[in-house]
């Protein structure tokens, strides 16, 4: 080679060299200044920190974060609930305290067009560890949270929605730390966004299998983001705790069902997205799986928008990779066809994929159909080969449900808003999986949708209330007529007892109807009915007895937030070992002596019955309408034997219900008494201007003070109580009576003596059981093996010898608690610190573990309990038997 031409391959060496590092530098200035159009830009070492906590007061416990995400497989941090500290230990559990995980993650996408550009920005996209939405630097992004259920406190209560509000803000402008793109290469590019997020939850009965989602994303930039689609990436990994769970989901997408609220039929359009596990895991060979998850969209910016549902499968090999797609010239984008930069049909790798996900307007055919889709199937590219058995009978499988286009303008914020929901029993059949994957259609036929729609049609319901004109412009949302054919075979009795006004006959005999409203007026409420609040708790142990003792003040004299009046209807009393909702059992009720009346509206279009005011007494009843007949009695009146009298005109015709089951007394010995049966009603019930006379020793009004005492307990194992408040509820819209949830208001104890009692009657500490022995098999007798509320423990949890316990009784308050080998050494040293009003003061355990984390062994042994307040003590021995 010359000299020359060496000196020119140099030369031409240095000048690319040059011109990378000049666009380089560009490139590097063209982000700087792009980044800069960003009202709030970050430039960080590193993302911040996230919050995460979780939504607990109903039924599905799950996971929230304020980075784009919800359940727990996405979170960057340790999975510790933010506000109380307790571990979060499922993404989305179903029902709660069930132990079974039914959300590895999920995650908020956004994509646009800005400029030239096409970017996604994602709360995270489940395979290559992209973050891209971060909140502020604590404490700015610090997670909010607010309740409605206690008035009193204002800080919680100002603001709030539901039982359980958590407020998140968070942006895609951090750029530092954050992930390149998988496919270019190119550092992450944020879209512009600020997104405020909020979710509610609520324990009532309607409401305690979802969580509703409100999103409000506005544009922080200076430019327009147009073409702006968002999404929903959801990743269950149905099962519980084993380390193959994600490997047998499947999912599916209903856009529409058939809803029968009432007798009226209507389609509900719903949007709604799901996933399960194959089978539920039925075989009893693992804790079972039966129900379902899904997501249903209830607003989006504009109606007009399109909705698109994607799923794709992901077993390691990117290539192999599968999602149903549509041929490239079928469908409505008829684009060239796309690998998605993995070489396969499923996992959308980088911007422009994850984009072309969110827009392709596809409606994919759900997962256990991709059988039957042959290679010469017209609209849908077949699937791989290989796995076209496997797919449809389960795999790792996520799903994206997305809508747009639409475009916003700088400042701008638009909202949308969705539903997580769950079904329960969805599988109940142990064999239905052998109908797949040949017979799709006989699996589906032994699903059962039912609990999951009827529940998604409720948080549409929540979102925007039926039949409540919001905005006050005179639609109140559409109404249906739906014929009460009990009642049409019985017009011609209806008609007789009017006096026989056969001429009505032909016009009633095919309008008699029941109304209902099948949507609200397009405006959000975000509310829904309530029951009253709990009533304020306190148990008082004896020795096989607990005394329980509530207030009713806020619960008898809250207005309902839904219908605006006092709804309260009376009480319930629950027992149990542990705190699961499937343990309580009800013990006592309380509820007034009330009844229904429907009234027969003939100017109504068409005539009907309907249900106009609120529940009546016995007394306002007679007063109205007995006209002096001692024997009136408001049941005998039904609606084909309606209540009418000629003194009434012809649209004054009634019947009557028993609301409840009217067990009304509060003098029975053995059921729930007033306190102070004397009391009268509160001269205020402003507390602070409450006399004194009036109020309890805890300051609230004597009038609602109740007690019952529960006897014949074991004073050697703990128990829970729960009082509960319920309502009336609505029967004209078909709302059922609502309770406060039973694992919310709850108290525990061993029926022993109080701290008074214990002083007052000088009562000596005693241990239990002494001789402790291992062969009587505590943990299997249901007295070890337990964790803090009560529930059961599996082996693989937690081992025996971290199980077992010795508890010691008759304890001061504050004491120390110590325990001595025969040789005076010391084995364990244990502070017991109580508050002496706390129903378990007087109790304690030891686990039979040492201050050096050694299970004790056989032998004698000592205790000392030393009186921290007074300095006495107490000295005793036990056993252990090993």
């Amino acid at each position: 080679m010359s000299l020359n031409k060496s000196i020119s391959i140099v030369l031409i060496c240095l000048v690319v060299m040059l011109c990378a590092a000049s666009t380089a530098t560009a490139r590097a200035e063209f982000d700087q200044k792009d980044l800069n159009k960003f009202s709030n830009s970050q430039r960080l070492a590193e993302p911040p920190e996230h919050n995460a906590v979780a939504h607990r007061v109903g039924n599905m416990v799950l996971s929230i974060s304020n980075n784009g995400t919800f359940g727990n497989g996405f979170l960057v941090a340790a999975s510790e609930d933010h506000f109380t500290g307790r571990p979060i230990p499922f993404g989305c559990e179903v029902p709660k305290n069930g132990g079974v995980e039914y959300l590895f993650a999920a995650a908020f996408w956004v994509g646009a067009v800005v400029g030239r550009d096409t970017l996604v920005s994602v709360g995270a996209d489940g395979w290559s560890f992209t973050r891209e939405m971060f909140p502020d630097p604590f404490p700015k992004g610090e997670m909010q949270k607010r309740s409605i259920i206690d008035p009193t406190d204002e800080d919680l209560f100002r603001g709030a929605i539901s039982e359980e509000d958590f407020i998140a803000v968070y942006t895609d402008t951090v750029t530092d730390g954050v992930a390149a793109d998988a496919f270019t290469s190119l550092p992450h590019k944020p879209i512009g966004i600020e997104i405020t997020q909020r979710s509610f939850a609520w324990s009532y009965e309607y409401a305690e299998d979802f969580v509703l989602f409100d999103y409000r994303i506005k544009n922080i930039s200076v430019r327009t983001i147009r073409e702006v689609y968002m999404g929903i990436y959801v990743d269950a990994d149905v099962g519980a705790n084993s380390q193959d769970r994600f490997l047998d989901d499947l999912c599916g997408f209903t856009p529409s069902f058939l809803d029968t609220h009432l007798t009226c039929e209507y389609v509900d359009i719903t949007n709604l997205a799901w996933i399960a596990d194959n089978d539920g895991d039925l075989d009893g060979l693992t804790a079972p799986a039966p129900h379902v998850t899904g997501t249903r969209i209830v607003r989006t910016p504009a109606e007009s928008l399109q909705v698109s549902f994607n799923w794709w499968v992901s077993n390691g090999n990117a290539s192999l990779d599968f999602g149903p797609r549509e041929r490239p010239d079928v469908g409505t984008l008829k684009e060239p066809f796309r690998d998605f930069g993995t070489g396969g049909l499923g996992t959308p790798e980088g911007d422009r994929s994850k984009y072309y996900q969110l827009r392709n307007q596809e409606f994919d055919y759900d997962q256990a159909y991709t059988g039957v889709i042959r290679e010469t199937d017209s609209i849908w590219l077949p699937p791989n080969q290989d796995l076209k058995d496997e797919i449809p009978t389960g795999f790792d499988t996520r799903y994206l449900l997305s809508f747009g286009p639409f475009d916003i303008d700088p400042g701008e914020e638009l909202p949308i808003s969705f539903a997580y929901v769950a079904g329960l029993d969805f599988h109940r059949d142990p064999n239905n999986l052998s109908n797949l994957p040949l017979d799709p259609d006989r699996y589906y036929e032994n699903l059962h949708f039912k609990d999951f729609l009827v529940n998604a049609r409720w948080a549409g319901w929540i979102y925007d209330n039926p039949g409540v004109d919001t905005d006050s412009n005179g639609y109140a949302g559409e109404m249906r007529f739906c014929p009460i054919d009990s009642f049409v075979a019985s017009v011609d009795t209806f008609f007789d007892s009017l006096g026989g006004i056969d001429s009505l006959k032909d016009v009633y005999e095919y309008s008699i109807v029941d109304t209902t409203f099948a949507s609200g007026d397009g405006v959000p409420d975000f509310r829904g009915a309530s029951p009253p609040p709990a009533p304020a708790l306190f148990i008082e142990p004896t020795i096989g007895e607990i005394r329980v003792r509530f207030n009713g003040y806020r619960s008898e004299t809250t207005k309902d937030p839904f219908s605006r009046v006092i709804d309260f209807e009376g009480y319930r009393i629950y027992i149990a070992r542990d705190d699961r909702t499937t343990s309580y059992s009800r013990l006592v009720s309380y509820d007034l002596e009330n009844f229904n009346k429907w009234t027969f509206n003939q100017n109504a279009v068409p005539p009907t019955f309907e249900l106009k005011d609120e529940p009546f007494t016995y007394d306002e009843l007679f007063n109205l309408y007995a006209f002096g007949d001692s024997s009136f009695n408001p049941v005998d009146y039904t609606r084909n034997r309606p209540f009418n009298h000629p003194l009434f005109p012809i649209d004054s015709v009634f019947f009557f219900e028993q609301q409840g089951f009217n067990v009304s007394s509060l003098t029975d010995p053995a059921g729930i008494r007033k306190v102070y049966p004397l009391q009268s009603y509160p001269s205020t019930l402003v507390l602070d201007s409450l006399p004194d006379v009036e109020k309890t020793s805890d300051g609230l009004p004597r009038f609602f003070e109740y007690e019952y005492t529960v006897r014949n307990l074991l004073p050697t194992v703990p128990y829970w109580i729960s009082v509960t408040a319920f309502d009336f509820g609505s029967p004209s819209s078909g709302l059922p009576s609502l309770e406060t949830s039973v694992t919310f208001n709850t108290a525990n104890a061993y029926p022993l003596e109080t701290a008074d009692g214990v002083a007052q009657q000088n009562l000596q500490v005693f241990v239990y059981p002494n001789p402790y022995r291992i062969d009587q098999n505590y943990r299997d007798r249901g007295f070890e093996g337990l964790d803090t509320l009560g529930q059961r423990l599996s082996r693989q949890q937690r081992p025996d010898d971290r199980t077992r316990r010795i508890h010691f009784a008759n304890l001061p308050p504050k004491c120390n608690i110590n325990i001595y080998s025969l040789d005076g050494d010391l084995v364990r040293e244990i502070v017991h610190d109580r508050d002496p009003s706390d129903p378990n003061s007087t109790h304690e355990t030891w686990d039979l573990i040492t201050r050096n984390t050694q299970s004790v062994v056989s032998g004698l042994y000592y205790w000392t309990v030393e009186n921290t307040e007074t300095g006495d003590v107490q000295i005793g021995k036990l056993v252990i038997i090993m």
